[in-house]
């Protein structure tokens, strides 16, 4: 599969993750109700405190996994501020990878 074929793909599944917000779909261990719930607190121009539900589902998600997304582009095209992303865990009150 060529790499605009990969990243049409990835294009896809992140926004059906992240704009249907569908139960049976999940990325790097979080489920589309927990994606859904932690976009405001990723989304600028004001971002909100991150929910119960959103850090719920942020404790169970493969923290390395989200962190290999912190230089992708597809966080730009789905509204996702890198910066604001990658300070969640800690606004969660987890430990973030080291290599992160």
């Amino acid at each position: 599969m060529g790499s605009f074929n990969k990243l049409v793909m990835i294009l896809v599944v992140a926004m059906l993750v992240f704009f249907e917000g569908s139960k049976a779909l999940s990325f790097c261990n979080m489920s589309g109700d927990g994606l859904d719930a932690c976009k405001p607190s990723v989304t600028n121009p004001n971002p909100s405190p991150p929910t119960e539900l959103c850090c719920k589902d942020l404790s169970g998600a493969d923290l390395d996994c989200l962190c290999g997304y912190k230089t992708s582009p597809e966080l730009l095209l789905l509204g996702i501020d890198p910066d604001l992303a990658m300070g969640l865990p800690a606004k969660c009150g987890l430990t973030p990878p080291a290599n992160c």
